[in-house]
């Protein structure tokens, strides 16, 4: 007899350690599958949960979600668990300039016509946010800006 592991929307959001609302938003964007329906339960299964922990590396190596999709479109749950158990690649890391390096100039390496603003954290750190980002994004920034500054002692920025 062969038995088939299935979760509940809950079941699966805690395994995977997403929100549940996530599930919902990633099936609603075509990046899971539909949930298959028992009667009044929905049940999640082995893909479905193989996804989202891929879908979880793949953002760890900030890929968009288009991108996500489009890499996982079509593939099977052996290459998707592949994926999803893949450590994300890494971005080699650019030299730290010397403490006399003066610093890079404004908008420096950014395409043409990019536009970036500047959330400073600390005397010397310094978050980048481009124009476009979506909202969440800067209230990320916002987010890091505002709890540092509740934690640096007075004087300290």
């Amino acid at each position: 007899m062969l038995f088939v592991t299935t979760y509940k929307l809950d079941e699966l959001a805690v395994e995977a350690g997403v929100a549940p609302r996530t599930v919902r938003y990633y099936v609603q964007r075509g990046l899971l599958p539909a949930p298959e329906f028992r009667g009044k339960d929905t049940a999640y299964g082995r893909e479905h949960l193989a996804r989202l922990r891929a879908i979880r590396v793949l953002q760890q190596a900030h890929l968009p979600l288009e991108e996500i999709q489009a890499r996982l479109a079509g593939a099977g749950v052996d290459e998707i668990e592949r994926i999803a158990t893949a450590a994300p690649p890494r971005a080699a890391a650019a030299p730290c300039p010397g403490p006399d390096a003066a610093p890079p100039a404004p908008g420096g390496g950014a395409a043409r016509g990019e536009r970036w603003e500047r959330v400073e954290i600390a005397d010397g750190v310094e978050l980048h946010v481009r124009s476009d980002a979506p909202e969440r994004s800067r209230r990320i920034a916002l987010d890091i800006e505002s709890r540092y500054a509740t934690l640096a002692p007075k004087g300290s920025r």
